[in-house]
C-alpha cells in the first residue's frame, strides 16, 4: 500500500473509532508518512519527481488540508465545551 493511502487509512481509523476533539487535535501522521512527505519534498526541490510521485505529493497535500480543517473545527468544539 502506498504511503498516501496509508495516511488516508490513519485518518479513517481516527474517525471510525469514535474520536474526541482532544484526540483529533493531538493527531499526528505516522513516522512513515512524515518521512515519505519529506522524501517527496526533497525530490520536488531537486526537480526529480516522477509523475506518480507528484500525484502522491498532491494527495498528501489534500490530506494535510483536510486535517487542518478538521482540527480547526475540533478546536471550536473543544472551546464550546470548556
Amino acid at each position: 500500500m502506498k504511503p498516501a493511502h496509508k495516511a488516508y487509512d490513519e485518518i479513517v481509523d481516527l474517525f471510525a473509532r469514535g474520536t474526541s476533539s482532544a484526540e483529533i487535535l493531538a493527531f499526528r501522521p505516522s513516522r512513515q508518512a512524515r518521512e515519505r512527505v519529506r522524501y517527496l519534498l526533497e525530490r520536488n526541490s531537486a526537480g526529480k519527481l516522477t509523475e506518480d510521485e507528484a500525484m502522491e505529493l498532491e494527495r498528501f497535500g489534500e490530506i494535510e488540508h483536510l486535517m487542518q480543517l478538521v482540527k480547526a473545527r475540533a478546536h471550536l468544539y473543544a472551546e464550546r465545551r470548556s
